[in-house]
């Protein structure tokens, strides 16, 4: 029998580009090539889908962050099907076959928030991760939150500053902002890998954080600090009808001097620590792997997804946010997660395949 076909997804026009590329050259090289058929394929920041040439570079080099290599023959994923076709330059197109499945390691907007995932529900192709839906909820924060509040999930407090807001009602939002005391988190509300986001202790940095993270997106989230430790769980998806899984909880800790968890923390060496188990009490961890799984299910997540929380002085659990497809390099927090919990990455990587191999195509 002929071996599983695998395309893997990466890249992507939006600033999480790069972290794709990092998740994506750690996939690569934990598939077990004698058992699936694996196509590398990236989506260049002009929106253009390539077949990988062989020196695509996958990490940081010398500082400079990976991109997409555009040379590569441009590829086309018919309507209605889930047979690619290579268009190179100067020559006949090239029927590259059938895909069995589709891994995107993707992040950020027109990737991890729906918009891929609608579109290989339209041409019939199964895909590793959460559907549509999960996806876009997921990945924009305020109706992530209104979510997660609703399945009794405790929350920080937050105010959503819209376009026409910050145009229309600037004042009124600085007031709003205000009255949540300082300092306040700001960030765009559907943007991952800490991009855009600021930390600020006054109106004057308040204006500048919102304008930053509009770089970013129009729509803006403006939280309340919470003290607290910061503890990350990971949560998979189970076979058949059993429930979700969720991994030990791990505890994040900035090293670099960084008064929050930075993009420079999360990717650059030596920026971030991570401790599994979380030095918790056991009842606590148990609670929180619980509210974990609780978030997976309050969106019909698949496949995998890793929750943050807040572990306040008075030991009480708050949930920050939850991100349907995270950081998944081989030293990402998720992959790690599993990793202490007995599943290294590449059974990890298998595991989320073989899911998306046993899904259903269309609606579940």
């Amino acid at each position: 029998m002929s071996k599983p076909r695998v395309a893997v997804v990466f890249g992507g026009r939006n600033s999480e580009h790069a972290v794709s590329l990092m998740g994506a050259g750690s996939v690569l090289d934990a598939i077990d090539r004698s058992k699936y058929e694996v196509i590398p394929i990236g989506i260049a920041q002009d929106g253009r889908w390539v077949l990988a040439t062989s020196d695509q570079r996958f990490a940081i080099e010398g500082g400079e962050l990976p991109v997409v290599d555009s040379t590569g023959a441009a590829l086309a994923l018919p309507s209605g099907g889930s047979s690619l076709v290579a268009y190179d330059p100067g020559s006949i197109p090239v029927e590259l076959g059938s895909v069995d499945v589709v891994f995107p390691v993707m992040h950020g907007p027109f990737a991890e928030d729906g918009t891929i995932q609608g579109l290989l529900e339209m041409a019939g192709v199964r895909y590793v991760g959460s559907g549509v839906l999960a996806s876009a909820v997921g990945m924009d924060k305020a109706h992530m939150k209104t979510v997660m509040a609703a399945a009794g999930l405790p929350t920080g407090r937050y105010v959503v500053v819209r376009d026409r807001d910050w145009r229309l009602n600037r004042e009124l939002v600085l007031k709003e902002a205000e009255e949540l005391g300082w300092p306040v988190f700001v960030k765009p509300a559907r943007a991952g890998s800490s991009q855009g986001i600021s930390k600020a202790h006054d109106r004057g940095e308040l204006e500048e954080a919102v304008e930053f993270a509009r770089q970013h997106d129009p729509k803006v989230l403006i939280e309340a600090a919470i003290e607290g430790r910061e503890l990350e769980c990971a949560v998979l998806e189970s076979f058949g009808d059993e429930p979700a899984a969720a991994s030990l909880p791990g505890e994040v800790k900035v090293e670099g001097g960084q008064e929050f968890f930075d993009f420079e923390a999360k990717y650059y060496p030596d920026q971030m620590s991570l401790t599994v188990p979380a030095d918790i009490p056991a009842e606590t961890a148990e609670e929180l792997r619980a509210m974990a799984v609780r978030a997976f299910e309050a969106l019909d997540c698949e496949g995998l997804a890793r929750v943050d929380f807040f572990y306040t002085p008075e030991s009480k659990l708050i949930f920050n946010e939850i991100n349907t497809m995270p950081g998944f390099t081989s030293l990402s927090v998720a992959p790690q997660l599993w990793a202490a919990t007995g599943l290294p990455y590449p059974a990890l990587v298998d595991r989320l395949i073989q899911l998306a191999l046993n899904r259903s195509a269309g609606l579940r």
